[in-house]
């Protein structure tokens, strides 16, 4: 365990995702927000429920988010996508004060950065119990609504907060989104089922709490 903190000695700044990483994925939240990504893509694009389906699956795969290829195929604008397709039921998440207590342990700056948006974030941390435990939190509108795992998006954020990468650590549930963040110098963790290793995770953990305190 000794190694493990001593390879974030150097970390400043803590950079999570947030959605099936600051919660479980056993929260399900995310079935909730296809659903009405679902529902929107129908609507604003006058495609089948069916066909809205395969395309916000498709737009994800090949943009990273299904809001970055309704904007680059459609033009869509994102202020009301974002609106909508967040507007779900939190009732269910259940406060964790042993990650609150964790995260704020961290020597350093902490920062919430997800293809989701500011608002919405806002909302989970605290149904999370994590309200106010964040120096900052960031959604895609302030990466210019270019999604994770771009790193044009991860240079837009970390620009604004003043972060230097090499000081940093990034923990995300898509691996994916750990590629950008790992060539620009960060720690990388990935946080759920352990994944087939990849050169670009340092680390891997399926307790965040757990692992986090090892690091306080």
């Amino acid at each position: 365990m000794h190694m493990v903190a001593a390879s974030f000695s150097h970390v400043r700044a803590w950079v999570f995702d947030l959605d099936n990483t600051l919660y479980p994925p056993a929260a399900r939240l995310f079935d909730q927000i296809e659903v009405r990504m679902t529902a929107f893509v129908s609507e604003a694009l006058g495609v089948s429920a069916a066909e809205a389906d395969r395309l916000r699956s498709d737009y994800w795969a090949r943009y990273g988010t299904t809001l970055a290829g309704l904007m680059n195929e459609h033009g869509v604008d994102p202020g009301p996508y974002l609106t909508e397709v967040h507007d779900i039921d939190l009732s269910h998440l259940e406060r964790d004060p042993a990650l609150a207590a964790a995260i704020r342990a961290l020597p350093g700056r902490r920062i919430v950065y997800t293809n989701g948006s500011e608002p919405y974030a806002q909302r989970v941390l605290e149904a999370r119990g994590l309200g106010g435990v964040f120096d900052a939190v960031y959604g895609v509108e302030h990466a210019g609504f270019r999604p994770k795992p771009e790193q044009a998006a991860f240079e837009a954020v970390f620009a604004l907060d003043r972060l230097a990468p090499r000081q940093g650590a990034m923990f995300e549930d898509d691996i994916r989104n750990l590629a950008a963040p790992h060539a620009m110098g960060m720690r990388t963790v990935h946080v759920g089922p352990e994944p087939l290793p990849a050169p670009h995770i340092h680390h891997h953990t399926d307790d965040l709490a757990a692992f986090l305190s090892q690091l306080g």
